[in-house]
C-alpha cells in the first residue's frame, strides 16, 4: 500500500492503527459526536434540538435553573438511594448465587440457566410481568403476602411512595443479580484448586478458605462487575418508566426519567441536555472512583 510493506516487523505498528481506524470513526460518530452535540445544546435555551444555533445565545440559563430545581435535588436523591440500595443487595445476592451453583450437586446446568434466565429476558417484557405480578387487587405477591398472613390488606405497590420504591428496588435486583452471578462464576471457575487443597491442609475451615483464597481472587471480578452494576443502576431507564412513570410525587423519579419528561414531555430541549451533561459527569465521578477504589483493593 502506497510502497509500505505494513506486513513488515518495522511497519506493524501502522498496521495496527490502520485497523483500528474503522471502529474509532464509529465510536466518535455514535458516541463523541452527539455528546458534543448534547453539550452544545445545553448551552441553549431551546425547545427543539437543531444542528444550528446562533453565535450570541449561549447562556448558564439552564444550569442555573438545574441546580435551583427542587425536582432535580430530588432526582439526586432517588438515584443515589437507588444506587445504594440496588447495588449492595444484587452484589451480595449475585455472589451468594455464584458460589451456590459452583458446587457440585445434580440439576447444577438448571439452576445456572434459571438464575441467568431474569437477566436474558428483554427489560420491558419482564417489568410488563412484575406489572402484573404487582398489581394491587389481582396481583400474586399480594396474594401470596395475605396468604401467609404477612399483610392484613393488600398494598398498593405501584401508588404509595415506599411501596414504589420498594418495587422498583425488588425488580432492578431481580433483573441486575444474573449478571453478577455469571461473572463472580467465571471468576470462581479460575480460581486453582491447588489453592483449597493446601488450605484444607493447614486445617483451614470453609471461611477461612472463603475468606483468604476466594475473595481476594475475586477482587478483579467484583470490581469490574460493582462498576457495571452502579452504571446500569444510575442509568437505568425502562424499568422504572414502565413500572411507576417516576411516580408517585417523585419517589422514583431518578436522573434519567427526569431527563426523559424534559426532553419528550416538556420539549425543553436545553433543560434536558443541562441534566445528561450533569448526570455523565457524575457517573464519570463515580466510575473513576470505583475504579481507583478497586483497583487499590487488588493490587
Amino acid at each position: 500500500m502506497f510502497g509500505i510493506d505494513l506486513a513488515s516487523p518495522r511497519h506493524a505498528r501502522k498496521l495496527g492503527y490502520l485497523l483500528l481506524l474503522p471502529a474509532v470513526l464509529l465510536i466518535l460518530g455514535i458516541l463523541v459526536y452527539p455528546m458534543l452535540l448534547a453539550i452544545e445544546i445545553s448551552f441553549h435555551d431551546v425547545k427543539f434540538a437543531t444542528l444550528s444555533f446562533g453565535a450570541s445565545d449561549y447562556t448558564l440559563k439552564n444550569y442555573v435553573k438545574l441546580f435551583t430545581s427542587s425536582d432535580f435535588w430530588n432526582a439526586i436523591g432517588v438515584s443515589a438511594k437507588l444506587l445504594v440500595v440496588v447495588t449492595s443487595i444484587s452484589m451480595l445476592v449475585g455472589l451468594g448465587a455464584a458460589l451456590l451453583v459452583n458446587q457440585q450437586f445434580r440439576g447444577r446446568g438448571v439452576a445456572r440457566m434459571l438464575i441467568a434466565l431474569p437477566w436474558a429476558i428483554p427489560e420491558v417484557v419482564a417489568v410488563i410481568t412484575w406489572l402484573w405480578i404487582l398489581d394491587a387487587s389481582f396481583g400474586v405477591l399480594n396474594w401470596m403476602l395475605l396468604k401467609l398472613g404477612v399483610i392484613g390488606l393488600p398494598i398498593s405497590w405501584l401508588n404509595q411512595p415506599l411501596p414504589a420504591f420498594s418495587a422498583v428496588t425488588m425488580v432492578m435486583v431481580w433483573k441486575g443479580f444474573p449478571f453478577i452471578s455469571i461473572m463472580i462464576l467465571a471468576g470462581l471457575q479460575s480460581i486453582p484448586e491447588e489453592y483449597y487443597q493446601a488450605a484444607r491442609v493447614d486445617g483451614a475451615n470453609v471461611w477461612k478458605r472463603f475468606i483468604w483464597i476466594t475473595l481476594p481472587c475475586l477482587m478483579p471480578v467484583l470490581g469490574v462487575s460493582l462498576v457495571l452494576t452502579v452504571l446500569w443502576v444510575f442509568r437505568d431507564f425502562s424499568i422504572i418508566n414502565v413500572l411507576t412513570g417516576g411516580g408517585p410525587v417523585g419517589a422514583t423519579e431518578t436522573l434519567a426519567i427526569m431527563t426523559y419528561e424534559e426532553a419528550f414531555s416538556f420539549f425543553r430541549m436545553g433543560y434536558a441536555s443541562a441534566l445528561g451533561v450533569v448526570t455523565l459527569i457524575i457517573c464519570a465521578l463515580i466510575s473513576a472512583f470505583l475504579v481507583k477504589k478497586t483497583s487499590h483493593a487488588v493490587f
